[in-house]
């Protein structure tokens, strides 16, 4: 139970694909190609799908009657292994369809923990994902014991493992506690780790799954962060030095991909790996250009976003993938929405010195350019604006020496803190903000560059848990 147990190889299941249609749904891709691409990177095999339309679910079994016979017709024909829903179901729906269909069932929600169970590579995402996976099954405890009796293990049962089909609602909750207690001093740390690099500006990469973060994390900075057309590829933040011509290094962090209807308790649990981003200077949300679906995820990462509560942030949008057939329609599409977006490809290089021209002007609207007086043995703080800065001029008098400065406007507090009065010539300092507690400090916000018409959903729905 305190250990992390995954399967090193995953079977080959059959599975069919089915979802539900209600009239809120927009999504103007085939309906089950976002669902038959998680199914394929979960090691399944699809062989085939049925979707319907339906103005509110069955409360017992998701779909109507005839779509639940017709499934099972079609689960019969390819002999499969498994069903996989494109919805959330209770636990209650997931029991009688599989009752009903003989069949396993999973939903959508646990096929993507089954993903991040199987991507995940260090300590952190692991405690994280085994966290989400077993506020996930604690509901669904009696259901899983059943699956342990009839089934060897596949797509949907990895991440804790068999043993945690053996153990009662009691010790899960304890590890669920013990999960939490670990992940939080995970994200102390993780503050401690980014408070460290204050020095530098931040730039925090964020977007849809497989949208090219990665790829364009190598390109920019010639790291060798993992970059595969796999969903998922990334769990882990990656942080890595960026040069911006005329300007001097920022720091360039890769985090996880979203994607649409992400669950809460997966988000939650990923708080300290999306650190970076949410004390970033300024997001770069990047987009895939050759999916026809791109508008419908940008509007899904927005909703991230807005649930990690740093939807105000300063964001540029980045269209990638631009060079692949189809983009460029596409493209015109997401820059008639967002005028203030920028379009590259970043496996060959297009566009992206206009890019690093964007971030340059806007991580320009956070500095300030104040005159300071200091001692003049005091080298440290001569060393550290120019560190954080740029000195434009000295003048030395008896005792001391006369510097303007061009800094980034946070650390101007600093100066203040240090015992150093200075003058503000250029620009605006940032409100102080009030001394709270810990857990009641709030997220830093600034302007984004998101238009108002932006067709980004308000929230993501309840998950539930009943």
């Amino acid at each position: 139970m305190h250990e992390h147990y995954r399967s090193q190889s995953v079977a080959l299941e059959r599975c069919v694909l089915a979802r539900l249609i209600g009239p809120e749904d927009a999504f103007t891709e085939n309906p089950l190609d976002e669902m038959t691409g998680l199914a394929e990177s979960a090691g399944t095999q699809v062989l085939g799908g049925l979707v319907q339309r339906r103005e509110s679910p069955d409360p017992k079994t998701f779909l109507g009657k005839g779509k639940v016979a017709e499934l099972k017709q079609l689960v019969e024909m390819h002999a499969a292994d498994v069903v996989i829903f494109d919805n959330d179901l209770s636990p209650s729906q997931t029991r009688n369809l599989e009752k009903a269909l003989e069949s396993k069932v999973l939903d959508r929600t646990e096929l993507i923990l089954d993903i991040f169970a199987s991507n995940a590579r260090t300590h952190e995402s692991r405690l994280a994902v085994e966290l989400a996976q077993l506020e996930y099954s604690l509901p669904r405890l009696k259901r899983m014991w059943t699956h342990l009796s009839r089934q060897s293990m596949g797509v949907g049962m990895r991440g804790p493992g068999e043993k945690q089909l053996e153990v009662d609602r009691r010790l899960v909750e304890k590890r669920i506690h013990e999960l939490k207690q670990d992940l939080q001093k995970v994200e102390k740390r993780k503050q401690r780790e980014v408070a460290g690099r204050r020095d530098y500006l931040t730039v925090s990469l964020v977007g849809y799954t497989n949208a090219g973060k990665s790829t364009l994390m190598n390109t920019l900075t010639d790291a060798e962060v993992e970059a595969v057309d796999k969903l998922f590829a990334t769990l882990d933040t990656r942080t890595r030095r960026w040069t911006l011509p005329s300007w001097g290094p920022v720091l360039l962090s890769d985090t996880v991909g979203f994607i649409r209807d992400l669950p809460h308790k997966l988000v939650a649990s990923f708080r300290a790996t999306l650190e970076e981003a949410r004390e970033a200077d300024l997001l770069l949300h990047v987009a895939d250009a050759s999916n026809p679906a791109v508008l419908d995820q940008i509007s899904a990462v927005y909703g991230v976003l807005q649930e990690l509560g740093i939807d105000e942030k300063q964001t540029l949008l980045v269209i990638n993938k631009i060079d692949l057939p189809g983009a460029a329609e596409r493209m015109q599409a997401v820059q008639n929405r967002y005028r203030h977006s920028v379009a590259v490809s970043a496996k060959s290089g297009l566009g992206l010195d206009a890019l690093a021209t964007r971030v340059s002007t806007a991580l320009s609207a956070e500095f300030v350019t104040l005159s300071v007086r200091l001692d003049v043995s005091d080298g440290r703080t001569m060393a550290w604006l120019a560190k954080v800065g740029e000195i434009t001029s000295k003048q030395f008098h008896d005792n001391h020496i006369e510097i303007h400065a061009r800094l980034p406007a946070r650390f101007a507090g600093r100066l203040t803190r240090d015992g150093h009065s200075f003058e503000l010539l250029r620009g605006e300092l940032p409100p102080e903000k009030p001394v709270e507690e810990p857990w009641k400090e709030k997220l830093p916000t600034m302007g984004s560059v998101f238009p108002a018409t932006t067709d980004a959903p308000l929230n993501l729905p309840d998950e539930e848990v009943a």
